[in-house]
């Protein structure tokens, strides 16, 4: 088994650009559906839903931890941590995966050590680790942005506000707030409309995660045990794909500078 066989079977249920979506946001696969999607995405400043990023772990390691929380605390962490290694290697060592992973792993591990406050100093063994055995990773965009992203939600969102439209708004705004300038330097454009439209779409993406890995498992087993998952999960990519399209069209909503 391996990470092609579970995107067919996601393929299977899905038509385009739902299926690509799917499979962009669970195992990391690039888009494969018409380049014009590829470029509303873009538009909007949600390319990031395409590729299996550190936020997308952490998700999916909460997820873990909630369904085993019923075997305790400690034995919880200790299955998210070993879920969450599989997961890796599932669907290959990638900067930004292998950083959520090691971010993920060090705080648990902390948090079974009974120590508390511990996320920066995880992302600092992350970086060390990366340096030591992936060096090649600290010039890549993809590890920039997910460095930058991480450090602006740790950083700007300490006190989350107890309001959550005002949570998620500070949210976006963190993560977005020092990968913008990496995206302005490397590619010369910005998306004027990226808040909006991760504030309209980010909340997608758990439950995205959570359907469409139960569809993938499920449909391995017989294609009528993931059709149930699969459809509901269609529902939510179809809202994502209709806010993509309606936002894209706003005029301006991408800055380009030659």
């Amino acid at each position: 088994m391996n990470v092609q066989s579970f995107s067919q079977i996601i393929n299977n249920y899905l038509s385009e650009p739902q299926a690509s979506l799917l499979n962009g946001i669970i195992f990391g696969i690039d888009l494969k559906s018409t380049k014009y999607f590829y470029q509303q995405l873009k538009t909007v400043g949600l390319l990031h839903l395409v590729v299996l990023s550190g936020m997308n772990i952490s998700l999916l390691s909460a997820l873990i931890c909630q369904f085993t929380l019923k075997f305790g605390k400690y034995i919880s962490l200790v299955i998210s941590i070993f879920f969450i290694i599989f997961f890796v290697f599932f669907v290959g060592l990638q900067a930004p995966v292998v950083r959520a992973a090691l971010v993920s792993i060090f705080t648990s591990v902390a948090i079974i050590l009974g120590r508390k406050n511990v996320n920066f100093l995880a992302l600092f063994f992350s970086f060390v680790f990366i340096l030591i055995f992936f060096p090649q990773w600290i010039s890549t965009i993809s590890f920039q942005l997910s460095y930058a992203a991480t450090i602006g939600l740790l950083w700007f969102n300490k006190n989350p506000p107890k309001n959550q439209v005002l949570k998620e708004i500070k949210t976006s705004l963190s993560a977005q707030l020092l990968t913008t300038p990496i995206i302005f330097w490397y590619f010369k454009e910005v998306s004027l409309i990226s808040l909006l439209a991760n504030l309209l779409v980010g909340w997608t993406i758990a439950p995205l995660m959570m359907l469409g890995l139960i569809a993938a498992l499920l449909g391995k087993i017989h294609y009528c045990l993931g059709f149930i998952p699969a459809q509901l999960a269609f529902g939510l990519l179809s809202y994502v794909v209709f806010i993509v399209d309606l936002l894209s069209k706003i005029p301006f909503a991408l800055i380009k500078i030659s």
